[in-house]
């Protein structure tokens, strides 16, 4: 009789460990975005913006910065990040799949432009790229989708050549290095990054329309109180979010 409650007694405690190991393994939220900076540099931009909604939520909330792309679709896809930063493409696709709630966005809206140089008179539309070389971020960018949109026969896409880091630097970087006869920009890049003596030797073939800014969703595991507390905290100033 001894031996059994003594039994007894282990199995209930393995049992009772084993849940509290399990409830303790998902008690942090992750939070993520696209691995569009290197490891270093995610960690300087958005672990302020975690350890602050650790505190805010009261409960840990880990920055996790995706190996790759691939890594960071496969990881979307299977549910595992609560938190995420990233564009208007990957949100919309998160609340059809995944039941996310869309909470916040940067300001302002999207806009993306093809550049060419003005000396290229033979180039002054889309269908002129066909087969040509255009500078880019890798798919799934959404600036490069947005431009891939307009090609419906893959065919007819440009080639593309993709800026292996820098974002936007990169692309423009490539495309003055003539690596490309054209270059996906973002509008507010081009109008505030590109110094003036360099747009009058360029010109904009295309402008897409606008649409959402990049935001942040969450997941079904973010309570409706945590989120109203991440709605009224990122939407008034706030020195976490000004990496981002």
């Amino acid at each position: 009789m001894h031996n059994h409650l003594s039994l007894l007694t282990c199995r209930i405690l393995f049992i009772t460990f084993s849940l509290l190991y399990a409830l303790t393994g998902h008690s942090q939220l992750v939070f993520t975005s696209p691995p569009r900076e290197s490891l270093l540099a995610g960690i300087k931009q958005y672990q302020p913006l975690a350890s602050y909604l650790s505190k805010l939520l009261n409960q840990k909330v880990v920055y996790q910065h995706p190996k790759s792309w691939l890594y960071y679709q496969r990881d979307m896809r299977a549910d595992k990040f609560d938190i995420i930063f990233d564009g208007p493409h990957f949100i919309s696709w998160r609340i059809e799949q995944l039941n996310h709630t869309p909470l916040v966005k940067l300001p302002g809206k999207l806009r993306f432009i093809v550049i060419t140089k003005k000396q290229d008179k033979h180039l002054s539309s889309l269908q002129d790229l066909v087969n040509q070389k255009l500078c880019v971020i890798a798919p799934p960018n959404l600036a490069t989708m947005t431009i891939q949109a307009e090609y419906p026969n893959p065919v007819h896409q440009p080639k593309l050549v993709t800026a292996k880091r820098g974002g936007m630097n990169g692309v423009y970087r490539l495309f003055k290095e003539n690596k490309c006869v054209a270059a996906v920009l973002r509008d507010q890049y081009y109008y505030k990054k590109v110094p003036e003596s360099e747009k009058a030797k360029l010109k904009i073939i295309f402008t897409s329309k606008a649409i959402a800014n990049q935001g942040i969703s969450v997941s079904n595991r973010v309570s409706a109180p945590q989120q109203q507390k991440i709605i009224a905290a990122l939407t008034r100033p706030n020195k976490a979010i000004q990496p981002i």
